[in-house]
């Protein structure tokens, strides 16, 4: 009869061949650490996860268990932590997950032991259980420590090399879950860590809302502006009536209101708002553009000899070199925008896992904060990441980094967009590769930049945006140049290059 452990206690395994299983209310991301006698892994390779579904005596099962053959684990390593994270498509923190359970089994059936973690708060991810040596044997523990910098922070706190912290805003913070009955105070504004349930990609149309209007990007506490809704590019919305109420994360549509009128994120309560007119916006008034999601896009406009051009023709198509300042004369400044970045397989059958990043560089040219899948949080949340792809496969955009240029710190110089391979996979087995900046509020794509070429490398440096003399306006810049390296902090140096 499988034992019931409360948070601390532990029981002895009967086998060394078992599986760690995982229910709950709402998909997590599900790793393990193999750890040695001082606390930390060995190297990256010690860390098992959606990206590294395998090491040492160790087996990922997506989407919610670990299988482990135990006399494989090698001599050094001291026990195995087993982790769940927010994979970002439900639930913001575990205060919110219901029926969180662990199941230790044999592989060959019959439950071993069982862990139920309760009393959650902000966590989130949480150190679930570990498999641990003890006298020549293996033991379960339960363990429910909670942290509330997701994945990141756990793999941080474990020996993993993340990241390096540099000038990030958010720093990891670990939460110990308070005993029952008790309220400990918690910080706020931590980072939200994770990817889409899946792994699946991020494609297609926008988002679907009022209008065809994506409501992406709006900082908490901020209330968004629907395109069209008095004003373009980076127009303030007009005062509310009321205090404004809490606003949805990025990309969550609002609720249908009764009467069948759309309610949208950021209007105070009980007050509706008429939806906005389907056009693409360049300010209040224009006319509806003849573009539209699906349609064919206008001739692409390009500059001569590498000078800036701006996007007062419409669309603009660049070369590798060229470089386009995103103005449209008359118009506000660029405010909200989302970077697609896309790739497909060389070969049929293929699944090519990319990483896009985006890097952001102060004036000194000191990286200051990154964005990539297992940080997809920077800048106070002005940059966001979509989630991870882990295929490649399917049209359009791959993965999405979306960029409030308005509310970037203004140490922010310039941001780099790159695109790695964590496992190594080189750029001679990918095609079609190109990146597209979309603005935001409209849909509308503003940019693209589609690669013709690949090399034998790892990394690629896509394009920068950058500030147009320390003012409201930036410019956009076709790189295209390969380089190796596998991770976001790889590429950090390559990028420098291009400031």
């Amino acid at each position: 009869m499988a034992q019931v452990l409360s948070k601390g206690a532990n029981a002895p395994l009967s086998t060394t061949d078992v599986r760690v299983e995982i229910s709950s209310s709402t998909p997590l991301d599900i790793a393990a650490l193999l750890v040695t006698a001082n606390g930390k892994v060995r190297s990256d390779d010690d860390f098992v996860f959606f990206n590294q579904p395998t090491g040492p005596g160790v087996r990922l099962l997506p989407p919610s268990a670990l299988e482990f053959t135990l006399t494989q684990v090698p001599a050094d390593i001291d026990k195995v932590v087993i982790t769940g994270s927010l994979d970002g498509s439900g639930p913001q923190t575990f205060a919110a997950v219901n029926g969180l359970q662990v199941v230790v089994r044999g592989t060959r059936g019959g439950e071993l032991a069982r862990f139920d973690p309760v009393g959650l708060t902000v966590e989130t991810a949480l150190v679930l259980v570990e498999l641990y040596r003890r006298q020549g044997a293996w033991k379960v523990r339960a363990v429910g420590q909670g942290y509330a910098s997701g994945l990141a922070g756990i793999a941080t706190d474990f020996g993993i090399t993340v990241d390096d912290p540099g000038g990030q805003v958010d720093p990891p913070t670990q939460i110990v879950s308070p005993p029952a009955g008790q309220q400990w105070g918690t910080p706020s504004g931590q980072p939200q860590w994770g990817r889409p349930s899946g792994g699946g990609s991020q494609r297609g149309a926008p988002p679907a809302g009022s209008g065809g209007q994506p409501q992406w990007g709006t900082p908490s506490g901020q209330p968004a502006q629907p395109a069209g809704a008095g004003g373009g590019w980076g127009a303030p919305p007009p005062p509310p009536a009321q205090p404004p109420q809490p606003t949805q994360p990025w990309g969550q549509p609002a609720p249908a209101q009764p009467g069948g009128q759309q309610q949208y994120w950021g209007t105070p309560q009980g007050q509706q708002q008429a939806p906005p007119p389907p056009q693409s916006g360049w300010g209040a008034g224009q006319p509806p553009a003849p573009q539209g999601w699906g349609a064919p896009p206008p001739p692409p406009v390009t500059g001569g000899g590498g000078a800036p051009v701006n996007l007062d023709k419409g669309r603009v198509s660049l070369r590798k070199g060229q470089s386009v300042s995103l103005v449209k004369s008359g118009a506000p400044p660029l405010t909200r925008v989302r970077m697609g970045l896309g790739w497909d397989p060389a070969y049929s059958g293929r699944q090519i896992d990319l990483d896009a990043s985006c890097i952001l560089f102060d004036n000194r040219g000191k990286d200051v904060d990154k964005v990539w899948f297992m940080s997809k949080k920077g800048a106070r949340g002005a940059v966001r990441h979509s989630g991870d792809n882990l295929t490649g496969a399917g049209e359009g955009d791959d993965e999405t980094i979306f960029v409030d240029l308005s509310a970037l710190p203004p140490n922010v110089e310039t941001l780099v967009f790159t695109v790695n391979s964590f496992q190594g996979q080189q750029f001679t087995e990918v095609r079609n590769a190109f990146c597209r900046l979309i603005d935001d509020f409209t849909g509308a794509e503003l940019v693209r930049f589609d690669l013709s070429e690949s090399k034998p490398q790892t990394g690629l440096v896509m394009c920068k945006v950058a500030r147009q003399h320390g003012g409201p306006n930036w410019t956009m810049t076709a790189i295209g140049e390969f380089h190796d390296g596998k991770t976001v902090r790889a590429m950090v140096g390559p990028s420098k290059q291009y400031l």
